[in-house]
């Protein structure tokens, strides 16, 4: 049973899928989360540009009232001019009226120059804030351009998944099919194996003949202890060796006839009742007895010609008894070694 199992795990497939569909679905939440934080930081930056672009609106709200009031100095200063020319023409060459002019004429200059120099100022600011303002755009310009290409990595990234996950259904409808025809085989083999089986306890019917103390349980042919071995011993007696003989000659003329491809096993399984041995004799205990003398009947056969490798000995002790009464004619039946044509 347990090199059936060994050969079943020969036989499984390691799949790599799940982890790559893992792998890929990690990969792609960490770039949706970059996708997230660029469109935080376009949102912020279309924010500012929105708050640079209303401070501009005002300066230039501004740089339009100065302009409007540079005109309004520079007609100002015309109106000053013409006076000043009307009343030179008309008072001649009076001093004392062209010095109140001249202060006149200084004064509309001095508010027109400083008028001027505000508007250099309010333009140097509008130079500074378009400056920004380009930059900011071409950030916005360069977020795009990222976000696209993050679009794009997405979408392949999706069309692989997409596939991979086609992939997986197609490996998984595959293992299914393999699952089918597994068992079928399987269940093919058992078919044959008990067929085997059966041919087998017939033979041994007929060779060993009808005895109270052999007889078939089961899927198993079934010695009481008494026919093999001495009490407290693992030695085949006479009569065991006797019936052993039997036996080989019976497995080896089935192996002949069972397919090279069923790998089937006679398992031994020695059993004890449930009184405590002394500790004192060669076995401590029932479980050493029982190995023992299971281990006793498939050496005997290994001599008599049967494969080894088509052999298994097991001890139980008196765990698995027949008759679970504490009697002695259940102490009787419980002493026993088991034979079980299985498959490896």
């Amino acid at each position: 049973m347990a090199l059936s199992r060994g050969r079943k795990a020969r036989g499984e497939r390691v799949d790599y899928w799940p982890g790559f569909v893992d792998a890929l679905s990690t990969l792609l939440l960490a770039i949706m989360f970059l996708l997230s934080v660029f469109v935080l930081a376009q949102f912020i930056l279309s924010q500012e540009i929105t708050g640079k672009d209303t401070v501009l609106n005002r300066l230039n709200s501004q740089l339009n009232e100065l302009t409007a009031l540079l005109s309004l100095e520079r007609s100002a200063n015309q109106d000053l001019e013409d006076q000043i020319r009307t009343l030179t023409a008309s008072l001649g060459d009076s001093k004392e009226e062209q010095s109140r002019l001249e202060a006149l004429l200084a004064r509309g200059a001095g508010a027109a120059t400083s008028a001027e120099q505000r508007a250099e100022e309010l333009e140097d600011t509008l130079d500074d804030q378009r400056k920004v303002t380009k930059r900011a755009m071409n950030q916005v310009s360069l977020l795009n351009q990222q976000i696209s290409a993050l679009r794009k990595q997405i979408a392949a990234l999706e069309d692989a998944l997409e596939a991979s996950e086609i992939k997986d259904r197609e490996s998984s409808t595959k293992i299914a099919d393999l699952g089918k025809r597994l068992n079928v085989a399987l269940a093919k083999r058992v078919q044959e194996l008990n067929r085997y089986r059966s041919d087998f306890f017939g033979r041994l019917r007929e060779i060993l003949g009808n005895r109270d103390d052999i007889r078939v349980v089961g899927d198993r042919f079934v010695f009481q202890s008494e026919v093999l071995f001495p009490s407290g011993g693992a030695n085949l007696n006479e009569e065991g060796l006797g019936e052993m003989t039997k036996l080989a000659k019976a497995l080896i003329e089935l192996g002949k006839e069972i397919p090279d491809e069923i790998e089937w096993v006679l398992r031994v399984d020695g059993h004890t009742d449930n009184i405590p041995l002394s500790g004192t004799g060669r076995y401590r205990d029932n479980w050493e007895l029982s190995s023992g003398r299971a281990t006793s009947v498939v050496k005997y056969l290994i001599e008599q010609g049967v494969p080894a490798k088509r052999l298994v000995a097991a001890g139980f002790g008196e765990f698995q008894p027949l008759d679970p009464e504490d009697s002695q004619q259940a102490r009787d039946r419980n002493r026993r070694i088991e034979l079980k044509l299985t498959e490896k």
